[in-house]
């Protein structure tokens, strides 16, 4: 007999530090995919849902929402990183480079940047630097994520600890702003509220009012739509308390769609400068968000400016009404996403 043709996934002792993973399978965007989006996370920003808009100023046609595109993307990975994961733990260095529209192919590479086994020594942390590109070979965003994957064997032996250094966030004259892009010709009536740049402060706080319940159907829809194959969130064995836990990018998404009630012009994703899934989400659960301007900044092009934001999605209770850590410095229990990102946005 010949080897076994099934695969069962990486565990943490088949990474090795500098590997390259060439993912499968090439995703062609599609309008499925826009509407899909829709249906599922109720995002109503102008840019992303209507051409004559995205026209107005200055990209060919609506492009396919980013978060879309960084799902296929991520969604690529998972087989080969991410299959027996515990839980993907965070974000960091995320741009995104260019637009992604209907008919664009988009594949994905990973390399492992970091390995460091855990305590109990039954499972480690993987670190991998991501690229998704579209046809041309053009990155259209890359990323760094980690993760707690299983071992195979938790008496295998374990690779020397590495951990890489990541930065804090990405710089703002790092932000790529496509290059004919003016948000300010847009009608801000047609976008949904007034409030440009120059009306947010550092430090401003922003409840998003309105909560989104959690369907069994819905998430697992969407992690098959995005072809993500971990076991936790499809077979109710794969952990403990027979639950299929919710895909983390189902809470970002979800947060960044609750967040046009406050944020209606900040109509692109720029970069994300860390992210933590700070608890599980289960069905059932309802969703609330809220933002913090963390930062302000101008761009190359004088009818964009950047909000640096923190997105802190809450379960089950008004998103204001509880903190984001505890006394101990820990997550409080209700805290789903704390996500750190950039947003473009008219001036």
């Amino acid at each position: 007999m010949g080897a076994a043709k099934q695969q069962a996934g990486r565990f943490f002792e088949d990474f090795k530090l500098g590997d390259r993973l060439v993912h499968a399978t090439p995703r062609t965007l599609t309008e499925g995919d826009r509407a899909l989006y829709t249906a599922l996370y109720g995002s109503r920003f102008a840019l992303f849902s209507s051409d004559e808009f995205a026209r107005e100023v200055g990209l060919p046609e609506s492009p396919v929402e980013d978060l879309a595109v960084f799902h296929v993307g991520f969604g690529k990975t998972v087989p080969d990183v991410s299959l027996n994961a515990v839980a993907n733990l965070g974000y960091a260095e995320c741009r995104f480079h260019q637009p992604a529209f209907v008919g664009d192919t988009i594949r994905t590479e990973s390399d492992v940047i970091g390995l460091r086994e855990t305590s109990k020594g039954d499972a480690g942390v993987v670190w991998v630097r991501s690229t998704a590109m579209n046809q041309l070979g053009e990155t259209v965003a890359d990323w760094v994520r980690w993760v707690l994957v299983r071992k195979r064997d938790a008496a295998s032996p374990a690779p020397e600890a590495s951990a890489p250094t990541l930065k804090e966030a990405v710089a703002a004259e790092d932000l790529i702003v496509p290059s004919d892009l003016d948000l300010s010709r847009g009608d801000t009536r047609l976008a949904g509220a007034p409030h440009v740049w120059g009306d947010y402060e550092v430090g401003e706080s922003l409840d998003h009012v309105d909560g989104v319940t959690l369907e069994e159907a819905e998430h697992m829809m969407a992690t098959r739509l995005w072809q993500n194959t971990a076991k936790v969130h499809f077979d109710r064995n794969a952990r403990p308390d027979g639950k299929r836990l919710i895909y983390g990018g189902h809470i970002i998404s979800h947060a960044r769609a609750l967040s046009f009630n406050g944020l209606a012009n900040a109509q692109m994703i720029a970069a994300l400068n860390g992210g933590a899934h700070a608890n599980p989400a289960f069905a059932g659960d309802t969703v609330y968000a809220r933002s913090e301007v963390l930062d302000k900044a101008e761009t190359a092009s004088a009818g964009v400016g950047a909000l640096r934001l923190r997105l802190v999605a809450v379960k089950n209770v008004p998103a204001d009404a509880v903190a984001l850590r505890g006394e101990d410095g820990k997550y409080s229990p209700e805290v789903l996403l704390d996500l750190d990102y950039w947003a473009l946005i008219a001036k």
